[in-house]
């Protein structure tokens, strides 16, 4: 896994948009807090992305949401709360352990209504799953995202809104032979973007998180 190494000045601007654009609830900053104490890896992505995947919910007017990757929950109770009135968000786990904290971090933000936390292999579940979603999140592990984009036009519909995280990882996407084990995964699931079934677009990030980025995309 590529080393993240974010600029000092990355991570002042990421802190000061967050108090003063975003403003997380106590809600989110319990959901980081208990991933922290339960010793889990601090890979969930920043509070302006939250807010960035809260705003594709109300912006498409998606009412299905399918996420792959869940940790502790904290993306899923941004995507959740832009959720309409009878709106539903299933997430896919593949710890149990994790998927016991986001299940709690959501019940304490009033959210258990509305998200189904789905533990085990993430392909074995999606194969169970019935769509179509109006949106799709994914961030898991990277030899997968090729098949977890193709589950995304399988469970959505002309139209779904498609996003992937760690699209830039550092750049190595340049050096996919450098020797980063998940460079080839992510330069395959972009050619996929790049391709007839998807109309894409990738945005490069800056931040806590070292430089990287999302790929958004819409299934044609």
């Amino acid at each position: 896994m590529v080393e993240h190494v974010a600029q000092p000045e990355w991570t002042e601007v990421e802190r000061w948009l967050t108090r003063t654009v975003v403003k997380p609830g106590p809600e989110h900053e319990r959901a980081l807090e208990t991933a922290e104490a339960r010793g889990m890896p601090p890979i969930e992505v920043q509070p302006t992305s939250g807010k960035l995947l809260n705003l594709l919910v109300r912006i498409s007017g998606a009412a299905r949401v399918l996420e792959i990757g869940t940790l502790a929950g904290f993306s899923s109770i941004w995507m959740a709360q832009a959720l309409p009135a009878g709106g539903h968000l299933d997430t896919l786990e593949y710890l149990p352990e994790h998927a016991d904290v986001a299940r709690q971090n959501l019940a304490a933000a009033g959210l258990a209504e509305k998200v189904t936390v789905h533990v085990g292999r993430a392909l074995e579940t999606l194969a169970r799953l019935s769509g179509p979603y109006d949106l799709v999140f994914i961030d898991a592990d990277k030899q997968n995202n090729s098949r977890y984009l193709e589950w995304a036009v399988r469970l959505g519909r002309p139209g779904t809104v498609v996003v992937l995280d760690n699209a830039v990882w550092e750049g190595t996407l340049l050096h996919p032979d450098g020797g980063d084990q998940d460079a080839p995964f992510i330069v395959e699931s972009l050619e996929l973007l790049g391709g007839p079934l998807f109309d894409a677009t990738v945005v490069q990030t800056a931040g806590s998180k070292g430089w990287d980025g999302f790929a958004l995309a819409v299934v044609r």
